[in-house]
C-alpha cells in the first residue's frame, strides 16, 4: 500500500519531524535542547562566524533566543551526552552511538590507514598516542610543544594536527571538548563511557538504523535524501534498508505530489510515527548546516530554494551576500538575509535582503523583522540595521521603522553600506532603517 501526499503536507510533515511544529519555550532550558537534538539526531559544526557559529543556529531556530552557554556546557565542554564525530560533516551526535560508527571508523581505516603504517607517520601516530597515554586531554598545541627537535619538519604543528584528525576518524581518538574553538583530544577509552564501548555494530545494521533515524528525522524522504542525512555511500546497504524497514512497517512508501524524475513519481517513505501538522507557524533564521536547507536537492524539491552558501564565491559574483541565510516563514522559505554581528556597533547588520517566489511580502515582511529583532536579542546585540542591497532590503526597512507599537521604538537614520560588488540585477531601494533592540 502506498501512501499519498500534497508537497505542502510533505513540507508541514518535514518541518514537524524537525520541530517547527512546536511554540518556541518562554525560557529554554538543558532538556529543550536534549529534545531538539534528539529530534535532529546529530548537529553540524562549523567555525564561521559572522552572526553565530553554525552549531548554535538550529537550536535557535528550534527554541528561540537560548541561552549559548547551555550549548557551551551540553556539548562544548565534554564528558557529557554527546561527543563530536564525522556522522555527517562534523558533528555532535550522542555519545552513547559510538559503536554505531565503527563502519565508518574502518571506513577510514581502510581508505588512508595504509599512508600512516609505514616510516616516520608510524612513529608520529606512536608518539601522539603516547603523548595522550600521559597528558590526557590535549590541544595539539600542547602536544606540538614537546615534539623532538631533532625529528625535522615532520613534527610542526601540521603533522600532530593530522595524525590526531587520523587517529579521531579512526576512533582511537575522541574529543574530549574543546577550548574556545580548539579541540582538545584524548584517547577514546579516556572519553566514551564504559557504557558505551559496547562491540562494534554491524555494518549492515547500523546503515539500517541511521536510514531510520534519517526518516524519523525527515518525516518524509527519498532514498536519496535518507541517505545525506548521514552521509551514507553504500547504496546497496541503503536500499536493503530501505526494504528491511519497509517490510517491518517503519517505513511506509509514499508518492509527493509535485516530488517527480524524469516525468515519473519520485520513490519516497513516510516514517511511521511521522505526524502531519495542520499548520506549521514558525518564524526563523535558518543556517546553512541546518538539516532543513542542507541538502540542495531536496531543498530544491521542497521550498523551491535554489541555495548556496556563497563564502567561496568571489566578490564580485555574489548574488545574495557573503553568508546569506534562508529565513523560514510558516511552512516556505521566504527570503535570504546576509546578517552580521558587528561588535563594535553592537549591530545585527542585514547587509542584504531578497525575497524567494514563495514570498507573500505584505504578511512576511513583519514576521522576518520581528524574527531579526529576536535575532539580534539572543546575541546581545542593540540595534538592527538594513542596508539598500536587494529586493526585499525596503520591505524590512519599513517594518522596523513603522511598527513601533508590535517592534519597539525606532529612530530611521542612513547606515553605511557594506563594502561589495554589485550584480546588474542588484536593486536599490531608497531606504536604510536602524532600530534599537529592547
Amino acid at each position: 500500500m502506498t501512501d499519498s501526499l500534497s508537497a505542502a503536507e510533505a513540507r508541514r510533515m518535514t518541518l514537524g519531524a524537525q520541530g517547527f511544529s512546536r511554540r518556541r519555550p518562554p525560557a529554554p532550558q538543558v532538556r529543550h535542547l536534549h529534545t531538539a537534538m534528539h529530534r535532529l539526531g546529530v548537529l553540524q559544526i562549523d567555525s564561521v562566524n559572522v552572526f553565530a557559529r553554525a552549531h548554535y543556529m538550529p537550536l535557535y531556530a528550534r527554541l528561540g533566543a537560548y541561552d549559548p552557554s547551555l550549548l557551551d556546557r551540553t556539548f562544548l565542554s565534554g564528558g557529557g551526552r554527546y561527543v563530536e564525530y564525522l556522522a555527517h560533516e562534523a558533528t555532535f551526535v550522542p555519545v552513547a552511538d559510538w559503536a554505531l560508527w565503527d563502519f565508518r571508523m574502518q571506513d577510514y581505516r581502510r581508505r588512508y590507514g595504509h599512508a600512516w603504517l609505514e616510516g616516520d607517520n608510524a612513529r608520529t601516530l606512536a608518539w601522539v598516542r603516547d603523548e595522550l597515554a600521559a597528558r590526557g586531554p590535549s590541544r595539539p598545541v600542547d602536544i606540538r610543544g614537546d615534539a623532538p627537535k631533532n625529528r625535522g619538519p615532520w613534527w610542526d604543528w601540521d603533522e600532530v594536527k593530522h595524525a590526531l584528525e587520523h587517529l579521531w576518524r579512526i576512533g582511537e581518538v575522541a574529543i574530549a571538548g574543546r577550548q574556545g574553538f580548539e579541540r582538545r583530544y584524548a584517547l577514546a577509552a579516556d572519553v566514551i563511557p564504559s557504557a558505551a564501548q559496547t562491540p562494534p555494530v554491524p555494518r549492515a545494521d547500523a546503515i539500517r538504523e541511521l536510514v531510520q533515524r534519517a526518516a524519523r528525522s525527515l518525516g518524509v524522504a527519498t532514498q536519496s535524501d535518507l541517505a545525506d542525512y548521514y552521509r551514507i555511500k553504500d547504496r546497496p546497504l541503503v536500499q536493503q534498508a530501505l526494504r528491511d524497514l519497509t517490510d517491518e512497517g517503519t517505513l511506509i512508501p509514499t508518492v509527493v505530489r509535485g516530488w517527480e524524475k524524469g516525468g515519473r513519481p519520485l520513490p519516497a517513505w513516510r516514517h511511521r510515527d511521522a505526524a502531519l501538522p495542520r499548520r506549521i507557524d514558525a518564524a526563523s533564521v535558518l543556517s546553512p548546516f541546518d538539516p532543513v536547507v542542507w541538502f540542495r536537492e531536496r531543498a530544491l524539491r521542497l521550498y523551491g530554494l535554489d541555495y548556496r552558501i556563497e563564502i567561496y564565491v568571489p566578490a564580485h559574483l555574489r548574488r545574495y551576500g557573503y553568508y546569506s541565510l534562508p529565513v523560514l516563514v510558516g511552512d516556505r522559505i521566504v527570503a535570504r538575509v546576509d546578517l552580521k554581528a558587528d561588535r563594535a556597533t553592537s549591530t545585527l547588520q542585514v547587509q542584504s535582503a531578497w525575497w524567494e517566489p514563495s514570498a507573500k511580502p505584505a504578511t512576511d515582511a513583519p514576521a522576518i523583522a520581528t524574527e531579526l529583532l529576536t535575532a539580534a536579542r539572543w546575541q546581545q546585540l542593540e540595534h538592527v540595521s538594513v542596508s539598500r542591497w536587494g529586493d526585499a532590503a525596503d520591505d524590512l526597512a519599513r517594518m522596523l521603522d513603522g511598527h513601533t507599537a508590535h517592534l519597539g521604538s525606532f529612530a530611521r537614520h542612513e547606515h553605511p553600506r557594506a563594502e561589495r560588488a554589485l550584480p546588474e540585477t542588484a536593486t536599490r531601494p531608497a531606504a536604510e532603517a536602524t532600530g534599537r533592540v529592547k
